[in-house]
């Protein structure tokens, strides 16, 4: 902090400069009386709004009285001290206290201002990350905070900074939010594609033959079986290597996931080899969920058995493609059949047999190629534009802090200082102010020292 050059005007300050600190407590879980009340008491989970209006737990005046849980004003800022949260801060909106974890200060007024500081504390977020100590739950203390020196600026600059960062991270924000809608715009346009595909409408006038065929899932495989269970495959049976087991994580909505990694040994895959799943096997998830979890099993080099409630599909390619058949299955007309048979509540869930029951019109095996290859084809161009989408929401991400940094370098109001140089210095200083608030609590303290020897 003190290697960087301030801007005119501007002066290193400690926290405890600038706001008036505290903390609070948690009442006693034993006495079911200090909680449920109507006095809003704060964690850090609660934090990270720019404006907190509501808190996730309530306390009573007994739990005030018996605890250290004060109450702080509105508009107090609240910064995370633990864990994984350390730095998350929020502005109170309303009167309320809070637990230990976090610390909250009061801006001293005509000094700074609710908003300021809150952009400030954030500003300075990586800082106080740094600062923590401890294991697994990193911690930073009140007086760390108060003593954290941060670049400070005068009063009616603070005021500019604070509205240019208004202006900007609304923007930033709106631009996230507008971002992340995208994903599931193009969730619905993947789920089109499929039901254009599975009705025909995908596959182009001169390509469309006139052959279609009613079947079921079964009819079209070679082989079809259900994972070992119960005492066919326990917990205790998994190794560190040997033979991959696909499990119900591996298999994804038109994805497998290799992420998930489970072994069994080469000895229990000898009593197993009846369910060794093959390059092209189509997998099915029993448990049906918001989608249809289905895929292809992509490897050939490698040994893999299925486990228990996953479905393998070894289809006959004379009659059917596997990529198709999946297509199929996980499309909305495979949904609505599913989920009118499933059972369970809790858990939805078909069996092997009504899998195999499913029917579908299916075109020629030549028009099914045709479809697979346009599919293919759409859901690439959605898959380069989520990737894009992903890249813009980091940088969105980064934009934030980088606005941050450039403010509190005092690089938002450059020219705003060059235009207001007697808004910057002398008595509107950011030192001049401080040495006011000094000289006040100097006399405070004189005051104090002098009613006790009286």
């Amino acid at each position: 902090m003190s290697e960087i050059k301030l801007p005119e005007g501007w002066v290193e300050a400690e926290l405890q400069e600038v706001a008036v600190w505290g903390s609070g407590g948690t009442p006693s879980r034993k006495y079911p009386e200090y909680y449920n009340g109507d006095i809003p008491w704060i964690k850090t989970g609660d934090l990270g709004p720019r404006l907190i209006t509501r808190s996730s737990e309530y306390i009573t005046k007994q739990a005030v009285q018996n605890s250290n849980a004060k109450l702080f004003s509105k508009n107090s800022v609240v910064i995370a001290m633990y864990g994984a949260t350390i730095g998350k801060t929020s502005i109170l909106g309303i009167d309320a206290t809070t637990n230990q974890a976090c610390a909250v200060g009061l801006p001293i007024e005509n000094v700074t201002t609710s908003i300021f500081l809150y952009y400030l504390l954030l500003n300075e977020k990586k800082s106080f990350i740094a600062k923590s100590k401890g294991g697994a739950q990193p911690n930073i203390s009140q007086a760390i905070i108060k003593e954290h020196k941060v670049p400070f600026p005068p009063l009616a600059e603070q005021k500019i900074i604070t509205d240019k960062l208004d202006s900007l991270l609304a923007q930033v924000d709106n631009t996230k939010t507008r971002l992340e809608q995208i994903p599931q715009i193009l969730k619905r346009f993947r789920q089109a594609v499929l039901a254009s595909a599975v009705s025909g409408r995908l596959t182009p006038k001169d390509q469309k033959s006139n052959v279609q065929f009613d079947v079921s899932v079964g009819s079209l495989c070679i082989t079809s079986f259900d994972g070992p269970f119960g005492s066919k495959l326990k917990t205790d049976d998994y190794t560190n290597a040997g033979v991959r087991v696909a499990r119900l994580e591996n298999i994804g909505h038109l994805t497998f996931n290799d992420e998930k990694e489970t072994y069994i040994s080469d000895t229990k895959f000898n009593s197993l080899k009846g369910n060794k799943i093959e390059k092209d096997d189509v997998l099915f998830s029993s448990f049906v969920d918001e989608d249809v979890r289905v895929c292809l099993f992509p490897h050939n080099d490698k040994i893999f058995i299925n486990k228990a409630d996953c479905f393998c599909l070894r289809i006959n390619q004379e009659i059917a493609s596997p990529k198709y058949v999946a297509l199929t299955l996980a499309s909305r007309t495979s949904y609505e059949q599913i989920k009118a048979q499933v059972q369970g509540v809790t858990r939805p869930r078909i069996n092997l047999k009504t899998l195999r029951s499913l029917s579908f019109t299916f075109p020629s095996l030549q028009e099914q190629n045709e479809i697979v290859r346009c599919v293919e084809q759409l859901f690439a161009y959605a898959d380069g534009i989520e990737k894009q989408v992903q890249n813009a929401l980091e940088c969105v991400n980064n934009l934030t802090q980088s606005i941050l940094a450039k403010a509190f370098r005092g690089e938002l109001t450059a020219q705003w200082r060059v235009e207001n140089p007697d808004l910057i210095s002398g008595e509107n200083s950011a030192q001049a102010l401080l040495v006011k608030i000094q000289q006040q609590r100097s006399s405070i303290k004189t005051i104090k020292r002098g009613k006790g020897n009286s």
